[in-house]
């Protein structure tokens, strides 16, 4: 019987279609798709061993090498995970690497324990990831993007959510765009960011919305590097500019750095070992830019850093890190901002409060 092939992979991501990576741990830690869900036929050992199979003696040995490796108990593991898979996701689809012999074989186990002819994607994990990144290439050319700019604090990711025609790419990059952006899970590789950001821009494609609004990054966002083309096409953008006050930048930073990033460690790690590791997050990252702050300046912040920390622990209050924050914001970031802002001058096109720069990019 020849088992069901998918290969209109636009629809896969446009219903966000579950899928089932059969590759090895170690690939699927290299990339995968958000709607993913890694039930590896091969380990990484298995597959490195049926790998080195394959070289000294080749296909033939190798297949016969894997079948010794995974027959009996493997076997029977694997593909009672795929089973519950399959029963929990009748619509999904399942992948390899290139849509051979893993996929074909996962398939047919599937199919001799559960009678369903689970389709496998036609190519594979490399024709998916070949095609998304063509559809960056192709959205680069249709959308028209406008940047939202603003001092660190301003707000500009509150806003960018309550847009509907917004890409929010450091969420997609799970990072928050300084010093201090990093969270308490790892960033998505490189790869994954760019799966991510090209559905985005294929969804928002599909629904007819090509006027789009990106916050004004740099060509990084923490590690993870925004695609060249679209970075560019950012560069040369409208822009529109957030004015807050000073102070609603502080309680923003507060609420971004101290109080939603101690409940991302505490959710981890327990309230007394969370609380300490966020403090040794905050410290830490106060001393990544200790040289450009200089000595004597990053010696007093840190103070007022480990004052409010204590005070926090103690009172459970953050307003401690007002001063430290205010401080960082005026003395740091804002004359970087400036700076950056007067080569820009030229694309700005609005200049608001958060209620008047959310009224003129609903409607722009």
């Amino acid at each position: 019987m020849e088992l069901p092939q998918v290969n209109d992979f636009r629809e896969l991501f446009l219903k966000g279609t579950p899928l089932l990576d059969v590759r090895a741990p170690m690939e699927f830690q290299a990339g995968a798709f958000p709607n993913a869900t890694n039930i590896p036929l091969l380990s990484d050992e298995e597959r490195h061993l049926i790998g080195i199979r394959y070289k000294e003696q080749g296909q033939d040995a190798a297949i016969e090498l894997g079948r010794e490796l995974i027959d009996g108990q493997p076997k029977a593991e694997r593909t009672a995970q795929w089973q519950a898979f399959v029963r929990q996701h009748p619509e999904g689809v399942l992948y390899c690497f290139r849509g051979g012999m893993r996929s074909r074989i996962s398939q047919e186990w599937i199919y001799e324990a559960t009678g369903i002819a689970y389709p496998r994607v036609e190519g594979g994990y490399k024709a998916l990831r070949n095609f998304l990144l063509e559809e960056i290439d192709q959205s680069i050319t249709e959308i028209q993007p406008t940047v939202l700019g603003g001092r660190t604090g301003a707000g500009k990711t509150i806003a960018i959510h309550r847009l509907q025609n917004s890409i929010d790419l450091e969420g997609l990059a799970w990072h928050r765009g300084s010093a201090f952006g990093g969270h308490v899970t790892p960033q998505p590789s490189q790869i994954d960011f760019e799966n991510r950001l090209s559905i985005e821009l294929i969804r928002h494609r599909a629904a007819g919305r090509f006027r789009l609004v990106f916050e004004d990054e740099s060509k990084a966002v923490g590690s993870r590097h925004i695609p060249p083309a679209l970075y560019e096409h950012m560069a040369c953008s409208p822009l529109v500019i957030l004015d807050v006050s000073l102070q609603e930048r502080i309680d923003n930073s507060i609420d971004e750095y101290v109080t939603s990033a101690l409940e991302e460690y505490q959710a981890m790690y327990g309230e007394d070992q969370g609380f300490q590791k966020w403090a040794a997050y905050a410290t830490h990252s106060l001393s990544r830019i200790s040289k450009r702050l200089g000595g004597e300046r990053y010696r007093e912040m840190n103070a007022k850093l480990q004052h409010a920390i204590g005070h926090l622990e103690r009172t459970g209050n953050p307003e401690a890190h007002q001063e430290w924050i205010s401080q960082l914001l005026t003395d740091y970031y804002d004359p970087m901002y400036d700076y950056q802002t007067s080569k820009k001058k030229d694309r700005i096109i609005f200049s608001g409060n958060m209620k008047e720069v959310i009224e003129y990019l609903t409607n722009s």
